[in-house]
């Protein structure tokens, strides 16, 4: 026998390409295994939020702005408030327009109040032993010189008052006009103070005092000022009634 035949047989050699291809292959089986699993709770996650978010969509549906304006009591309130207001506002229209025609249209029930009486224009009657009474009118501050005053008072002392208006009627000065207002106001203090007739009194006293001079100045040639004296005066009427 040889001695090549008597030696042992070699072990075969390991590759180690081939483990690593067999634990590849093993791992990819794996995980092959596991990917319907994961896709499983994947879809079962994402059921879960939708029915998750349809829920809070309904709750928020449920409790939106209507439902917060019933469940509060000021809300309430609110509205009831605002339809009073409606209510008063409509109920005050008619009354208004019932007191616009109120106002419009004359009471007919309420009885007319008598007017005042007129005066009477009679001769008072007083004792014939006193003194017959004196009505007395004055103008103060006439705009107008004591002078021009007396030159038209002189045609009117002693006359009555018929003739005492005619003159002052036709008389052609600028003082007139004040004598015949004035002449006027004491007719009128006559017949509403002491009960006389106008036509029955005359003219028993009758003046112009002086009163204060307004003074100005005006200029003149060479720097000169000359002085204005704007004069004024107090008329006076008295009358009386005719014996």
């Amino acid at each position: 026998m040889s001695p090549e035949s008597e030696k042992p047989d070699a072990e075969p050699l390991e590759d180690p390409t081939a483990e690593d291809a067999s634990g590849a292959e093993a791992a990819l089986s794996a995980a092959a295994a596991d990917a319907p699993a994961e896709a499983e709770d994947d879809r079962a996650a994402s059921d879960a939020d939708a029915t998750s978010t349809a829920a809070e969509a309904d709750a928020d549906d449920a409790t939106g702005p209507d439902a917060d304006d019933t469940d509060s009591p000021g809300d309430d309130e609110e509205p009831e408030a605002e339809a009073e207001d409606e209510e008063a506002e409509v109920a005050e229209k008619p009354k208004r327009r019932r007191t616009r025609r109120a106002a419009a249209e004359p009471e007919a029930e309420e009885p007319a109040k008598p007017s005042k009486p007129a005066p009477s224009r009679r001769r008072s009657r007083r004792d014939p032993e006193l003194p017959p009474p004196v009505v007395r009118a004055q103008a103060k501050y006439v705009r107008s010189s004591a002078r021009k005053a007396r030159l038209v008072c002189d045609h009117i002392r002693g006359k009555s008052v018929d003739e005492a208006r005619a003159i002052l009627a036709l008389t052609p000065r600028g003082t007139s006009r004040d004598w015949s207002k004035l002449l006027e106001s004491a007719v009128a203090n006559a017949e509403h103070n002491h009960e006389l007739v106008g036509e029955d009194l005359y003219i028993k006293a009758v003046h112009a005092d002086e009163g204060p001079t307004i003074k100005r100045f005006r200029p003149r040639a060479r720097g000169r000022a000359t002085p204005i004296r704007k004069r004024t005066s107090h008329l006076t009427i008295l009358l009386t009634p005719k014996d």
